[in-house]
């Protein structure tokens, strides 16, 4: 069998801890140093990484930033369970066991410059790097829309960068993205000042509404979170007839397609599918997801 060419650069790596940030919410940002990670990775995909040397089942992780000629890979998680509760305790100068990076990254077309960057959650890490990716790139416009509810892992600030469409009083940024002269708001449930009262999607509707027809031609929607966040996401590019790409979350086990435990159906040409989330995507079209 024929694998994807996106398995060929798959690198079984020991990476050392350069820094590891705790954050509100039980958050954590992990800086590793992995050139071989970092030489190919791609916004959308995802490395496995060792969280104990006692545990031997991995755990997956989107990449949120890589340079890769200074080689490391930064990470952003929550840790929720054992796994991610043990990679927390890692300190600075220890080795941990990395696998990637793995999976079908995000797709941007040059045709729809208006890239629109929908993160919830622990999926707001691939929206930073394909908002980096797109900078680089040139010739795109994202915005990048980020939700959550838990404390952001970043201390947010007002925006100098206008939005056209947004709600009154939706000021609130990544100063990350600002610093890259990049427009971004946040939204959320919880009150955070500066932040839109609801969710990313019903934001990203304020904004799509203020565009001209003409405009809206020229957006693409890229989304990573939560299976409902996704579910709304599709929604969303169907009411517009947008394209839309979405990174799928699921639990793995190999996370190299072996297990066959993170199978999604997928509607394809000859109809219903099942797909490996980790090599097959995690990065699907939303279409083809969500019918």
């Amino acid at each position: 069998m024929k694998h994807p060419a996106h398995r060929d650069t798959i690198e079984l790596e020991t990476a050392e801890v350069l820094s590891h940030e705790a954050c509100d919410g039980n958050q954590f940002i992990l800086r590793v140093h992995a050139p071989g990670c970092a030489a190919s990775a791609q916004a959308g995909q995802f490395a496995h990484l060792s969280c104990d040397p006692l545990l031997a089942m991995r755990r997956p992780l989107s990449i949120m930033r890589v340079d890769a000629a200074q080689g490391w890979v930064d990470f952003l998680y929550k840790a929720v369970g054992q796994g991610t509760g043990l990679l927390s305790r890692r300190v600075v100068g220890e080795s941990i066991s990395l696998l990637g990076p793995i999976g079908q990254p995000f797709s941007p077309h040059a045709e729809r410059p208006r890239a629109l960057l929908l993160g919830g959650g622990v999926g707001m890490p691939p929206m930073v790097l394909l908002a980096e990716n797109l900078k680089r790139l040139g010739g795109y416009a994202p915005l990048i829309l980020l939700g959550s509810e838990v404390p952001f892992p970043f201390t947010q600030r007002p925006s100098r960068i206008m939005v056209p469409g947004m709600p009154d009083g939706t000021i609130g940024c990544m100063p990350l993205l600002e610093d890259w002269n990049l427009p971004s708001r946040l939204a959320s449930l919880q009150g955070y000042p500066g932040c839109f009262e609801g969710y990313i999607t019903e934001l990203a509707r304020y904004w799509l509404e203020a565009l001209s027809e003409a405009q809206r031609e020229e957006v693409e929607i890229f989304g990573c979170g939560p299976h409902p966040m996704l579910e709304a996401v599709a929604k969303l590019a169907r009411d517009y007839a947008l394209p839309c790409q979405v990174s799928l979350e699921e639990y793995m086990a190999c996370a190299v397609g072996g297990c066959a435990g993170c199978v999604v159906q997928v509607q394809t040409e000859n109809g219903p599918a099942m797909k490996r989330v980790c090599v097959d995507g995690p990065v699907f079209d939303a279409y083809s997801v969500f019918t």
